[in-house]
């Protein structure tokens, strides 16, 4: 199948739903772009609201399907700037749509449902073809795969997930072969928005389109490795996508965990922090929602000691920007260290934030 023969939709009577989008909303100023496709009722509408937008994951049941394109500004802070465009189910481009919309995307996000067995197939196919008509035009995206869903009674065990991954992934492989497509990059991901495997995957694709990633990398393997500390991750305390970690590989449980601690913090602030209707100092214009939802600001601190001998230490290092960090008790020894290298991790992170502000 040649991109010049793609379906305007997986549904032929979605054409009229799907209005031409605004070309002109896509100008080049630098900052990031995803590009959130998938079949109907695959879910993805639900994942944008779950990360993005805070909404409990059972509240996505009540959603309708997306019918126009929807596009949400994410600039919490200076590290995290980018364009979450959700588009209808099954939507394709084309013409000089396909051309100047795709020029401006860093990454394509393809949603699969993987409870769908009786439209893999043909939800493969248009996920293929999306591939095809977007690496022709910009050999630059990142493609990402989100086999989503996998969870409850379908997938009790992790074996069950993989072998889902892995018979995905032979489909489009398959299909990618036949469509003679090459060179192309593509990342999978395991997905559910009831816990944390979500976050985790968009985590690791906003890794791809953060220039600054290698150099945080390095901050904070110094950070632990002068501080003694087991494993540290820098947060977006809005989405709770991590912008960074260390170079030691990430355990989700750790992960989990670290993640939970923001949500901790953030609840009792709520309660007991955050006198109602005041904004935060490090608060932008119009951040007054966020101040009443997120109670995070320079002040917000938190250590938590743990059963098993080790301890959680937050902090607010910049604008809705919290370090996490997970080290043993006895290496908490020495507090002041600890507090002297994190205040030195937070002072060169506001020289970076500064410097892209000016750039």
């Amino acid at each position: 199948m040649s991109y010049d023969d793609f379906p305007l939709s997986l549904d032929s009577n979605a054409t009229s739903q799907h209005p031409t989008f605004a070309i002109s909303a896509l100008q080049a100023d630098g900052r990031a772009r995803v590009f959130l496709l998938g079949a109907h009722r695959s879910g993805k509408s639900s994942i944008e609201k779950v990360v993005f937008h805070k909404m409990s994951p059972h509240e996505t049941l009540f959603l309708e399907s997306t019918r126009s394109i929807g596009v949400t500004d994410i600039n919490s802070n200076p590290l995290v700037n980018l364009q979450i465009l959700d588009f209808p189910g099954g939507y394709a481009f084309q013409g000089v749509d396909r051309v100047n919309s795709l020029r401006s995307c860093s990454a394509m996000v393809l949603v699969v449902d993987a409870t769908n067995g009786s439209q893999a197939a043909q939800d493969v196919k248009y996920l293929v073809g999306c591939i095809e008509v977007a690496h022709r035009v910009n050999p630059k995206i990142s493609f990402e795969i989100l086999i989503h869903k996998v969870d409850g009674d379908a997938f009790p065990l992790e074996e069950h997930k993989l072998e889902a991954q892995r018979n995905t992934r032979a489909r489009i492989d398959s299909e990618l072969r036949e469509a003679n497509i090459q060179n192309v990059h593509i990342s999978y991901h395991l997905t559910s928005i009831y816990d944390h495997t979500i976050f985790e995957a968009f985590s690791k694709i906003y890794h791809k389109m953060l220039p600054q990633f290698a150099f945080l990398e390095n901050l904070l393997d110094s950070l632990i490795t002068n501080s003694s500390i087991e494993k540290a991750f820098l947060f977006d305390v809005i989405s709770k996508i991590y912008i960074c970690t260390d170079s030691n590989p990430v355990d989700m449980q750790t992960y989990e965990l670290c993640s939970d601690m923001i949500d901790v913090v953030v609840d009792i602030s709520c309660i007991y922090g955050v006198p109602s209707g005041v904004v935060p100092a490090n608060a932008g214009k119009g951040s007054e929602k966020l101040a009443t939802d997120c109670a995070f600001d320079s002040a917000s601190t938190s250590t938590i000691k743990l059963s098993n001998g080790h301890v959680l230490v937050l902090r607010e290092v910049g604008k809705y920007l919290a370090l996490v960090c997970l080290m043993r008790e006895k290496s908490f020894d020495k507090a002041a260290l600890v507090e002297f290298n994190i205040n030195c991790f937070k002072t060169a992170l506001s020289h970076l934030c500064e410097g892209m502000a000016q750039g």
